[in-house]
Order: C-alpha cells, then structure tokens, then sequence
C-alpha cells in the first residue's frame, strides 16, 4: 500500500435527474440550455426560448416514466453512494480522499461540489465524470461548467473515459452474467446492448465486453432516449425489438451499456417501456442488468482510475477489488 500526504478531492461528474415530479421540468430546461446540447446560429438569443419550449413539452412526455419509478430519478442516490464507497477505497490504499458529487442539470449542482471541495482544503483534484465514453455533450460539458467556477490554483487531473479499463470491464461482465443467470438457458437469449452516446466509443466497448465475457449468444446494438426531429443513431431500441421480434427471437437480456448507475433511462425506459413493449411483441422472456451501482468491482475499477490520474503506485489491481469488497 503506497501512501500519501496529499489531500486529495475526487469529483465525481454524473448527469442529474429531477427528484420529484415537480422537477422534471426545470431539470429538462437546464438541460436544454447547455450550450453542449443545442448550439445553432443566434443561439445566445434563442436558446432559452428553445429549452423552454422542449422542456415543457418534453416533462409530459416522460412523467410516466418517473412515475413508474417512484416519482423522481434514484441517480442521485446511487452516485453519492459511489462517492462514499470510492472514498472508503482511496482512503484504504492510503490516499487522503475527499469525494464529491457535481451534477450537471439538478442538485448538487457543480457550483456546490466546488464549494465542497473549498471547505476540504484539498492539496489537488480528480475529475471523475461517469461516464465510460467520453462525449462532449457528457464528459465535456461536466468539464467544461467546473471549469466555468473552479478557480483555485492546485493540480487538477482529468479521466477522460474508462471503457477499456479492466475491472470496469470486470464489472460489466459480472452484471450481464446475472442478467443470464435468470432465463433457464443462458446461453440462449440475445444480448441486446442499448447505449445513449458517441457510437465508436460504444462499438469497441461492446467489442470488448463480449471478448471478456465469452458467451456463445448473438449480440447486436442500438441506441435509446431519442428527442426531437433531428437525424439519431441508429437502430433504435423499439425499431431492435421489433426486429427481434420478425426473427422469432423470444428471449432477450438488455444491457444499458452507457451508463454506471440505474436511472429513468434504464428503469423506466427498457425495464418498464421496452418490457411491455416485448411481451406485447410475443418476446416471452425479458431480463434487464442491473447497473453498476455500487458494485464492488465498479467501486475497484473508479479507484484504479483515480490512482492512475495520481501516479500513486498500485499493487495487483485485483488487491483494490479485494479491499472494497472486504470494506
């Protein structure tokens, strides 16, 4: 174990998500309104007009996606989660950690994380956006707003993406072969992967996950959480059952391969929407992974990040896996 006298705070960078009906809104405007987002020619004039526009439409759209998941989005819940147990982790291989939630759209606001951070009295700065493949309307943005309030003059390292980690990978693996565990064949459903984000990153990881796991069972990609008339990728996760569907396929395991934490996208889109959606198809066996969570193999995989961004020396990466899951 490598120790260090360094106080050291780990931000860690998620989405958002309203916590109440109520927010849905407001949540969706300050998304819209990110320069990250939407830009188009005489944005700075219209831009707000536009977010308002969408987010109004938009909240009565998926209000009954939060409402089938308990009235609010749980991201917020499990991130801090992540925080606390990321924090034991650090802590256990020596490293004075402080870690931090900034969510992008809805509290804790990256303003409050930077606040956070300034009472910590922290010696240098991780930035840890959650998200696997970087994208500039994810990673980037979250970089870019902590860059808009972060002032302070102390070292500041930045993880761009982790797709190709291990034990990210690891983790991955771990989750889909529960999803397996429950059809009474696992090697017979088809692996759907359903992703929201840049769609290189997301082949390759998927690549990867399939070398890693070495299942015999067809897989294929498609993309979810479409908004507006703008072109998207893909195919699309209802144009994919559908297709399953043509092909006699009846059982199906879908794994939300671009996000680390379950929320209305996972909860309520596939294991809600996609579900009713698949058995009215005649699909008879639909099964969702969990998401990552607080997984102890997750948990291992955000600490291997944070003490590579550090220069801290590791022993056998399997040893930090050990430390959370013994924590």
């Amino acid at each position: 174990m490598a120790k260090t006298t360094r106080r050291v705070g780990v931000i860690l960078f998620q989405l958002g998500g309203p916590d109440t009906l109520e927010a849905i809104e407001p949540f969706l405007f300050n998304l819209f309104c990110d320069p990250d987002i939407i830009s188009f020619p005489f944005a700075r004039i219209g831009r707000r007009p536009l977010a308002k526009l969408i987010s109004t439409t938009r909240a009565s759209k998926v209000r009954h996606h939060y409402s089938v998941i308990g009235g609010g989005s749980p991201i917020r819940r499990f991130t801090e989660q992540q925080a606390r147990a990321l924090q034991c982790a650090l802590r256990d291989s020596g490293v004075d950690a402080h870690c931090f939630v900034a969510m992008r759209y809805w509290h804790p606001f990256t303003v409050e994380a930077v606040e956070q951070l300034r009472a910590a009295d922290c010696d240098e700065v991780v930035l840890l956006p959650l998200y696997p493949q970087y994208s500039s309307t994810t990673t980037g943005s979250s970089v870019n707003e902590w860059q808009k309030h972060f002032k302070h003059g102390i070292p500041v390292h930045t993880i761009d993406a982790f797709y190709q980690n291990e034990l990210y990978l690891e983790a991955l693996v771990e989750k889909i072969e529960a999803g397996l565990a429950r059809f009474p064949n696992p090697e017979q459903p088809e692996l759907v992967f359903s992703a929201h984000s840049v769609p290189v990153a997301v082949i390759e990881t998927v690549r990867l996950v399939m070398e890693r796991g070495a299942w015999r069972n067809r897989h294929r990609l498609c993309y979810q959480s479409k908004v507006g008339a703008s072109k998207w990728l893909r195919p699309s996760l209802h144009t994919t059952l559908r297709d399953l569907a043509a092909e006699r396929i009846r059982e199906v395991c879908v794994v939300p391969i671009a996000f680390v934490s379950d929320h209305v996208e996972t909860l309520g889109e596939i294991d809600h929407e996609a579900r009713e959606e698949a058995a009215g198809l005649g699909i008879e066996r639909f099964e969702m992974t969990a998401g990552l969570n607080d997984s102890p193999t997750f948990i291992a995989a955000l600490a291997d990040l944070v003490l590579s961004a550090l220069g801290v020396e590791q022993r056998d990466p399997r040893s930090a896996e050990d430390l959370v899951a013994a924590d």
